[in-house]
C-alpha cells in the first residue's frame, strides 16, 4: 500500500492558509483519483482506494501540524504499508520555495518544518519521501510564521491552481512508479524549456 499524507491544521480558521497546502494537494489528488476522504480514522481524515491498480491510502492528520506524527504512526501501525522509505509520501508547505515550485526528495532532514519534524520523530527515520510545495517567501518585514498562516491572495490563484494540478500529478507518478521518477519529472521549473504542464514544477 502507498500512503499519502498531507500536513496542515484542522478547522475553518486555517482552511485557506499557506500552511494547509498539504491538505489541498491531497484533496486535489483525492478528487482526481475518485477516492473519497470520508472516514475519520487515526485522528485524521482518511480515504482508501485504488490508483492504477495500486492500493492507496490518503491521510490528513487533524492533530494540528506540530503533532502530525501521532496520526501517521497510528496509520502505519494498522495499514499494510511495507516500507516507509518507498511507500510513504508526506506533502507539506515550504516558504523557502517560490509559489508553486515543487521539490520531491527521497530522504533528508526536516528543514525547520515542525510538522515534518514530528513525523520523522514518530517513524524514527529520515528515509522518508516528501513533496515540498512552494508557498512563496515572506516579505522582508514579515515573520515566516505569520506568512504561512495567511491565505493566498487573489492574484496568486491561477498559479496556485496550476501548481495543485502538477502536485497531484506528481503524487500519481509516485504511486505508480516511485519517488525517483517523480523527482525526475517534477523537480524542474514549471516553465522549463521542453516541459509540459504536467512535467514541470520542481526546484
Amino acid at each position: 500500500m502507498k500512503l499519502i499524507v498531507g500536513l496542515g491544521n484542522p478547522g475553518s480558521r486555517y482552511r485557506g492558509t499557506r500552511h494547509n497546502v498539504g491538505f489541498r494537494v491531497v484533496d486535489r489528488f483525492a478528487s482526481r483519483s475518485g477516492i473519497p476522504l470520508e472516514q475519520s480514522r487515526f485522528d485524521s481524515r482518511f480515504g482508501r482506494g485504488r490508483v492504477q491498480g495500486i492500493d492507496v491510502g490518503l491521510l490528513e492528520p487533524q492533530t494540528f501540524m506540530n503533532n502530525s506524527g501521532r496520526a501517521v504512526a497510528a496509520a502505519l501501525a494498522f495499514l499494510p504499508v511495507d516500507e516507509v522509505s518507498t511507500d510513504l509520501l508526506v506533502v507539506y508547505d515550504d516558504a523557502d520555495l517560490p509559489l508553486g515550485r515543487l521539490r520531491l526528495r527521497a530522504r533528508g532532514g526536516d528543514g525547520g518544518h515542525l510538522g515534518l519534524r514530528d513525523v520523522i520523530a514518530s517513524v524514527q527515520t529520515q528515509e522518508l519521501p516528501r513533496l515540498r510545495f512552494g508557498v512563496g517567501r515572506p516579505p522582508d518585514f514579515q515573520d515566516t510564521v505569520a506568512h504561512v498562516l495567511q491565505e493566498f491572495s487573489d492574484a496568486e490563484s491561477d498559479a496556485l491552481a496550476d501548481a495543485l494540478d502538477r502536485a497531484s500529478a506528481s503524487v500519481e507518478v509516485f504511486v505508480a512508479e516511485g519517488i525517483v521518477p517523480a523527482m525526475d519529472r517534477f523537480n524542474a521549473p514549471a516553465r522549463a524549456e521542453g516541459a509540459t504542464p504536467e512535467e514541470g514544477g520542481g526546484g
